[in-house]
Protein backbone atom coordinates (compact mmCIF):
# COMPACT_ATOMS: atom_id res chain seq x y z
CA UNK A 1 0.00 0.00 0.00
CA UNK A 2 1.20 3.53 -0.80
CA UNK A 3 1.12 6.46 1.59
CA UNK A 4 1.52 10.22 1.17
CA UNK A 5 2.81 12.91 3.50
CA UNK A 6 0.63 16.03 3.64
CA UNK A 7 2.31 19.19 4.93
CA UNK A 8 0.42 22.40 5.79
CA UNK A 9 3.04 25.13 6.34
CA UNK A 10 1.91 28.12 8.38
CA UNK A 11 3.62 31.26 9.58
CA UNK A 12 4.02 29.89 13.12
CA UNK A 13 3.19 26.17 12.99
CA UNK A 14 3.45 23.45 10.36
CA UNK A 15 1.00 20.54 10.42
CA UNK A 16 2.26 17.22 9.02
CA UNK A 17 0.31 14.02 8.46
CA UNK A 18 0.68 10.58 6.90
CA UNK A 19 -2.30 10.04 4.64
CA UNK A 20 -3.70 7.05 2.72
CA UNK A 21 -4.69 7.37 -0.94
CA UNK A 22 -8.31 7.41 0.26
CA UNK A 23 -7.62 10.54 2.31
CA UNK A 24 -7.48 9.02 5.79
CA UNK A 25 -4.97 10.67 8.13
CA UNK A 26 -3.22 7.86 10.02
CA UNK A 27 -1.10 10.08 12.24
CA UNK A 28 -0.31 13.80 12.41
CA UNK A 29 1.91 16.20 14.28
CA UNK A 30 2.40 19.96 14.53
CA UNK A 31 5.89 21.49 14.70
CA UNK A 32 7.15 25.07 14.84
CA UNK A 33 7.89 26.44 11.37
CA UNK A 34 10.85 28.58 12.57
CA UNK A 35 11.14 30.23 9.17
CA UNK A 36 13.89 32.59 10.40
CA UNK A 37 16.25 29.62 10.38
CA UNK A 38 15.95 29.52 6.60
CA UNK A 39 14.14 27.38 4.05
CA UNK A 40 16.59 24.49 3.99
CA UNK A 41 16.59 23.99 7.77
CA UNK A 42 12.80 24.17 7.87
CA UNK A 43 12.48 21.62 5.07
CA UNK A 44 15.00 19.31 6.74
CA UNK A 45 13.03 19.38 10.01
CA UNK A 46 9.82 18.65 8.10
CA UNK A 47 11.45 15.60 6.49
CA UNK A 48 12.77 14.40 9.85
CA UNK A 49 9.24 14.66 11.27
CA UNK A 50 7.81 12.74 8.32
CA UNK A 51 10.34 9.95 8.92
CA UNK A 52 9.44 9.95 12.62
CA UNK A 53 5.73 9.57 11.80
CA UNK A 54 6.42 6.77 9.32
CA UNK A 55 8.40 5.00 12.02
CA UNK A 56 5.54 5.19 14.53
CA UNK A 57 3.34 3.45 11.93
CA UNK A 58 6.01 0.90 11.00
CA UNK A 59 5.84 2.10 7.39
CA UNK A 60 8.95 1.75 5.25
CA UNK A 61 10.18 4.96 3.54
CA UNK A 62 9.97 3.21 0.16
CA UNK A 63 6.18 2.99 0.62
CA UNK A 64 5.90 6.77 0.81
CA UNK A 65 4.63 7.81 -2.62
CA UNK A 66 5.48 11.48 -2.24
CA UNK A 67 5.07 14.69 -0.26
CA UNK A 68 2.48 17.41 -0.88
CA UNK A 69 2.75 20.87 0.67
CA UNK A 70 0.54 23.89 1.18
CA UNK A 71 2.56 27.13 1.15
CA UNK A 72 1.48 30.70 2.05
CA UNK A 73 2.27 32.31 -1.31
CA UNK A 74 1.69 31.96 -5.08
CA UNK A 75 3.04 28.70 -6.51
CA UNK A 76 3.97 28.07 -10.14
CA UNK A 77 3.92 24.63 -11.75
CA UNK A 78 3.45 22.96 -8.33
CA UNK A 79 7.15 23.68 -7.67
CA UNK A 80 8.27 27.32 -7.50
CA UNK A 81 7.04 29.79 -4.87
CA UNK A 82 6.93 33.34 -6.27
CA UNK A 83 7.16 34.89 -2.80
CA UNK A 84 6.34 33.88 0.76
CA UNK A 85 3.60 35.78 2.55
CA UNK A 86 5.06 35.26 6.03
CA UNK A 87 8.65 34.10 5.57
CA UNK A 88 11.91 35.97 4.85
CA UNK A 89 12.83 33.43 2.16
CA UNK A 90 14.06 34.25 -1.32
CA UNK A 91 11.63 34.88 -4.16
CA UNK A 92 11.03 32.33 -6.92
CA UNK A 93 12.35 29.52 -4.74
CA UNK A 94 12.03 25.98 -6.12
CA UNK A 95 10.85 24.35 -2.91
CA UNK A 96 9.94 21.15 -4.75
CA UNK A 97 13.51 20.66 -5.95
CA UNK A 98 14.95 21.54 -2.53
CA UNK A 99 12.77 19.02 -0.74
CA UNK A 100 13.33 16.30 -3.31
CA UNK A 101 17.09 16.65 -2.77
CA UNK A 102 16.59 16.40 1.01
CA UNK A 103 14.11 13.52 0.95
CA UNK A 104 14.48 11.71 -2.35
CA UNK A 105 10.69 11.84 -2.66
CA UNK A 106 8.46 13.40 -5.33
CA UNK A 107 7.28 16.74 -3.93
CA UNK A 108 4.44 18.96 -5.16
CA UNK A 109 3.11 22.16 -3.64
CA UNK A 110 0.44 24.79 -4.04
CA UNK A 111 -0.90 27.87 -2.29
CA UNK A 112 -2.23 27.05 1.20
CA UNK A 113 -5.84 28.07 0.48
CA UNK A 114 -5.79 26.22 -2.85
CA UNK A 115 -4.70 23.14 -0.95
CA UNK A 116 -7.56 23.55 1.55
CA UNK A 117 -9.92 23.83 -1.43
CA UNK A 118 -8.50 20.61 -2.90
CA UNK A 119 -8.95 18.84 0.43
CA UNK A 120 -12.61 19.87 0.66
CA UNK A 121 -13.18 19.02 -3.02
CA UNK A 122 -11.67 15.53 -2.78
CA UNK A 123 -12.56 14.44 0.72
CA UNK A 124 -14.87 16.98 2.34
CA UNK A 125 -17.91 19.12 1.57
CA UNK A 126 -17.21 19.11 -2.18
CA UNK A 127 -16.75 15.36 -2.56
CA UNK A 128 -18.60 14.12 -5.63
CA UNK A 129 -18.96 17.57 -7.20
CA UNK A 130 -17.24 18.20 -10.53
CA UNK A 131 -16.46 21.79 -9.58
CA UNK A 132 -16.33 23.82 -6.39
CA UNK A 133 -15.01 27.11 -5.09
CA UNK A 134 -13.83 27.22 -1.49
CA UNK A 135 -13.94 30.60 0.25
CA UNK A 136 -11.99 31.07 3.48
CA UNK A 137 -13.67 33.90 5.40
CA UNK A 138 -11.35 35.09 8.13
CA UNK A 139 -9.26 38.18 8.77
CA UNK A 140 -9.10 38.35 4.97
CA UNK A 141 -10.71 36.29 2.22
CA UNK A 142 -8.85 33.49 0.50
CA UNK A 143 -10.12 31.26 -2.25
CA UNK A 144 -9.47 28.08 -4.14
CA UNK A 145 -11.05 27.03 -7.44
CA UNK A 146 -11.45 23.35 -8.32
CA UNK A 147 -12.73 22.36 -11.77
CA UNK A 148 -12.85 18.86 -13.30
CA UNK A 149 -10.21 17.42 -11.00
CA UNK A 150 -7.80 20.35 -11.14
CA UNK A 151 -6.97 23.43 -9.10
CA UNK A 152 -6.94 26.66 -11.10
CA UNK A 153 -3.62 28.12 -9.97
CA UNK A 154 -3.07 30.52 -12.87
CA UNK A 155 -0.06 31.60 -14.94
CA UNK A 156 1.95 33.02 -12.02
CA UNK A 157 0.29 31.06 -9.23
CA UNK A 158 -2.12 33.82 -8.19
CA UNK A 159 -5.27 32.04 -9.40
CA UNK A 160 -8.06 31.91 -6.83
CA UNK A 161 -7.35 35.31 -5.23
CA UNK A 162 -11.07 36.03 -5.14
CA UNK A 163 -10.71 38.23 -2.06
CA UNK A 164 -9.24 40.93 -4.29
CA UNK A 165 -11.89 41.14 -6.98
CA UNK A 166 -13.37 44.62 -6.87
CA UNK A 167 -16.92 45.18 -5.66
CA UNK A 168 -16.85 48.97 -5.25
CA UNK A 169 -15.02 51.46 -7.48
CA UNK A 170 -12.48 53.33 -5.32
CA UNK A 171 -14.12 51.77 -2.28
CA UNK A 172 -12.72 50.92 1.13
CA UNK A 173 -8.98 50.38 1.43
CA UNK A 174 -7.93 46.74 1.51
CA UNK A 175 -4.89 45.24 3.19
CA UNK A 176 -3.45 44.58 -0.28
CA UNK A 177 -3.18 48.35 -0.83
CA UNK A 178 -5.95 48.55 -3.42
CA UNK A 179 -9.50 49.79 -2.89
CA UNK A 180 -12.94 48.24 -3.15
CA UNK A 181 -11.89 44.58 -2.72
CA UNK A 182 -14.33 41.82 -1.74
CA UNK A 183 -12.10 41.27 1.32
CA UNK A 184 -12.51 44.87 2.49
CA UNK A 185 -16.27 44.34 2.83
CA UNK A 186 -17.03 40.68 3.56
CA UNK A 187 -14.15 39.50 5.77
CA UNK A 188 -14.09 39.58 9.57
CA UNK A 189 -12.02 42.76 9.28
CA UNK A 190 -14.66 44.30 7.01
CA UNK A 191 -17.46 43.43 9.44
CA UNK A 192 -15.53 44.86 12.39
CA UNK A 193 -14.73 48.06 10.51
CA UNK A 194 -18.39 48.55 9.59
CA UNK A 195 -19.56 47.79 13.13
CA UNK A 196 -17.11 50.25 14.67
CA UNK A 197 -18.18 53.04 12.31
CA UNK A 198 -21.82 52.49 13.29
CA UNK A 199 -21.12 52.18 17.02
CA UNK A 200 -19.47 55.59 16.99
CA UNK A 201 -22.88 57.13 16.26
CA UNK A 202 -25.21 54.61 17.91
CA UNK A 203 -24.43 53.16 21.31
CA UNK A 204 -27.97 52.20 22.25
CA UNK A 205 -27.84 48.53 21.33
CA UNK A 206 -27.00 45.08 22.68
CA UNK A 207 -23.71 44.91 20.77
CA UNK A 208 -22.35 47.95 22.64
CA UNK A 209 -23.40 46.34 25.93
CA UNK A 210 -21.72 43.04 25.01
CA UNK A 211 -18.34 44.70 24.51
CA UNK A 212 -18.82 46.80 27.68
CA UNK A 213 -18.48 49.95 25.63
CA UNK A 214 -14.90 49.12 24.61
CA UNK A 215 -15.06 49.44 20.83
CA UNK A 216 -11.35 48.57 20.52
CA UNK A 217 -12.11 44.99 21.62
CA UNK A 218 -14.93 44.35 19.16
CA UNK A 219 -14.72 41.17 17.07
CA UNK A 220 -16.91 39.90 14.23
CA UNK A 221 -18.17 37.11 16.51
CA UNK A 222 -19.65 39.73 18.86
CA UNK A 223 -21.78 41.06 16.00
CA UNK A 224 -23.15 37.62 15.15
CA UNK A 225 -23.75 36.72 18.80
CA UNK A 226 -25.76 39.89 19.37
CA UNK A 227 -27.67 39.36 16.11
CA UNK A 228 -28.65 35.83 17.21
CA UNK A 229 -30.15 37.40 20.34
CA UNK A 230 -32.31 39.61 18.15
CA UNK A 231 -30.36 42.88 18.37
CA UNK A 232 -31.73 44.98 15.49
CA UNK A 233 -28.52 47.02 15.25
CA UNK A 234 -26.38 43.89 14.80
CA UNK A 235 -28.88 42.28 12.42
CA UNK A 236 -28.44 45.28 10.12
CA UNK A 237 -24.67 44.69 10.09
CA UNK A 238 -25.19 40.99 9.31
CA UNK A 239 -27.46 42.04 6.47
CA UNK A 240 -24.73 44.39 5.21
CA UNK A 241 -22.21 41.53 5.33
CA UNK A 242 -24.61 39.15 3.56
CA UNK A 243 -25.18 41.68 0.76
CA UNK A 244 -21.50 41.91 -0.12
CA UNK A 245 -20.95 38.20 0.36
CA UNK A 246 -23.81 37.48 -2.04
CA UNK A 247 -22.38 39.99 -4.53
CA UNK A 248 -18.95 38.36 -4.41
CA UNK A 249 -20.32 34.82 -4.67
CA UNK A 250 -22.63 35.93 -7.49
CA UNK A 251 -19.62 37.18 -9.46
CA UNK A 252 -17.90 33.84 -8.88
CA UNK A 253 -20.95 31.94 -10.09
CA UNK A 254 -21.19 34.03 -13.24
CA UNK A 255 -17.52 33.38 -14.11
CA UNK A 256 -16.82 29.87 -12.81
CA UNK A 257 -20.34 28.36 -12.65
CA UNK A 258 -19.36 25.87 -9.90
CA UNK A 259 -21.58 23.13 -8.58
CA UNK A 260 -20.81 24.12 -5.00
CA UNK A 261 -19.40 27.01 -3.01
CA UNK A 262 -17.79 25.85 0.23
CA UNK A 263 -17.45 28.37 3.05
CA UNK A 264 -14.81 28.05 5.76
CA UNK A 265 -13.02 30.26 8.25
CA UNK A 266 -14.21 32.07 11.34
CA UNK A 267 -16.98 34.12 9.69
CA UNK A 268 -18.59 30.96 8.29
CA UNK A 269 -19.10 29.77 11.88
CA UNK A 270 -21.90 32.34 12.11
CA UNK A 271 -24.01 29.65 10.44
CA UNK A 272 -27.59 30.04 9.25
CA UNK A 273 -28.05 33.63 10.42
CA UNK A 274 -25.57 34.63 7.71
CA UNK A 275 -25.98 31.77 5.22
CA UNK A 276 -29.76 32.11 4.90
CA UNK A 277 -29.44 35.82 4.11
CA UNK A 278 -26.73 35.19 1.51
CA UNK A 279 -28.91 32.58 -0.21
CA UNK A 280 -31.87 34.98 -0.27
CA UNK A 281 -29.79 37.75 -1.86
CA UNK A 282 -27.87 35.61 -4.35
CA UNK A 283 -30.47 35.80 -7.17
CA UNK A 284 -29.81 39.58 -7.33
CA UNK A 285 -26.24 38.95 -8.46
CA UNK A 286 -26.01 35.49 -10.03
CA UNK A 287 -27.46 34.50 -13.40
CA UNK A 288 -30.46 32.23 -12.85
CA UNK A 289 -28.88 29.36 -14.79
CA UNK A 290 -25.90 29.25 -12.39
CA UNK A 291 -28.27 28.57 -9.47
CA UNK A 292 -29.65 25.34 -10.95
CA UNK A 293 -28.66 22.45 -8.64
CA UNK A 294 -26.20 24.77 -6.93
CA UNK A 295 -25.44 24.66 -3.19
CA UNK A 296 -23.59 26.81 -0.67
CA UNK A 297 -22.27 24.55 2.08
CA UNK A 298 -19.95 24.79 5.06
CA UNK A 299 -16.56 23.06 4.97
CA UNK A 300 -16.36 19.78 6.87
CA UNK A 301 -12.63 19.05 7.25
CA UNK A 302 -11.66 21.85 9.63
CA UNK A 303 -7.94 21.92 10.45
CA UNK A 304 -7.34 18.67 8.53
CA UNK A 305 -8.24 20.22 5.15
CA UNK A 306 -4.68 21.47 4.55
CA UNK A 307 -3.04 18.11 5.28
CA UNK A 308 -5.51 16.15 3.16
CA UNK A 309 -5.42 18.64 0.29
CA UNK A 310 -1.62 18.71 0.29
CA UNK A 311 -1.53 14.91 0.10
CA UNK A 312 -4.00 15.02 -2.81
CA UNK A 313 -1.44 16.99 -4.85
CA UNK A 314 0.50 13.73 -5.22
CA UNK A 315 -2.45 11.67 -6.47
Amino acid sequence: MSYIAGVDIGGTNTKIGIVTEEGEILVKKSIKTLSLEGAEKTMTRIWETIKELLSTLNIDEKDLKGVGMGIPGPVMNKKVVGFFANFPWERNLNVSQMFEIISGKTTRLDNDVNVIALGEAKYGAGKGASSSVTIALGTGIGGGIYVDGNLISGFTGAGGEIGHMKLVKDGKLCGCGQKGCFEAYASATGIEREAVSRLLVNKTNLLYEKINGDISKLEAKDVFDAAKEGDAFSLEIVDYEAEYLAMGIGNILNIINPQKVILGGGVALAGDILLDRVKDKLPKYALAVTLNDFNIVLGTLGNDAGIKGAAALIL
